[in-house]
C-alpha cells in the first residue's frame, strides 16, 4: 500500500500546479455556467478524501493521542478555518487566479502568518505523527512546501486584473 498511499498523497498537487499556471484552461471547461472556483472547491475535496484515504490506510492509531496532538490539530484547524472565513470560496480556491476580484486581506492570521492556510494544514499533519510514519507527513508537507513557493510568485499589484 505505500506506492498508492504516497500517490494518494500527492496527488492534488499538480492539479494546483496546473491551476495556478493555467488558470484560462479551466475557466473555459467550466463554461460559463460554472463558477470555476466552485468546481475546483469540489475537485478540492475529493482529492483531499483521496489524500486522507492514503493517510488511513498506512496509519495505526493508539488512544489517547500524544499531548502534542491537541495544541497542533486545534490552532493548525483554526487556521485553516479562518482563511476560509476571510476569503470565500472564491478567496480560498484561486478565484483571483480566475479573473475574480478579491479584496486583498490583513486582518489575523493575514500579515502575522505568512500562508496561514499551508501553515494550518502542515501543523495538522504534524499533531498525527505519532500515526502517521513520517514519510507520508513529510510528502505532504513537501507538496505544500512546492504550492507556497508557486504562489509566492503573485505579484499582488495584479491580483485583481481579469484573464486575458
Amino acid at each position: 500500500m505505500g506506492l498508492a498511499a504516497a500517490i494518494g498523497v500527492v496527488i492534488p498537487f499538480p492539479f494546483y500546479y496546473w491551476l495556478w499556471h493555467y488558470p484560462r484552461t479551466w475557466v473555459d471547461l467550466c463554461g460559463k455556467v460554472r463558477d470555476p472556483s466552485k468546481v475546483m472547491a469540489y475537485v478540492s475535496h475529493v482529492l483531499k478524501l483521496i489524500q486522507l484515504l492514503s493517510l488511513f490506510s498506512v496509519s495505526t492509531f493508539s488512544w489517547p493521542p500524544p499531548l502534542y496532538f491537541w495544541p497542533l490539530i486545534a490552532f493548525g484547524q483554526f487556521l485553516n478555518f479562518r482563511v476560509y472565513q476571510l476569503l470565500g470560496e472564491s478567496g480560498t480556491y484561486y478565484g483571483v487566479r480566475f479573473g475574480k476580484n478579491i479584496p486583498w486581506v490583513t486582518e489575523f492570521p493575514f500579515g502575522y502568518i505568512q500562508d496561514p492556510q499551508y501553515v494550518g494544514s502542515i501543523m495538522s499533519l504534524f499533531a498525527c505523527l505519532s500515526w502517521v510514519p513520517f514519510q507520508y507527513i513529510l510528502l505532504w508537507t513537501l507538496g505544500y512546501v512546492f504550492m507556497i513557493h508557486i504562489e509566492s510568485n503573485e505579484d499582488p499589484t495584479t491580483r485583481a486584473k481579469p484573464l486575458s
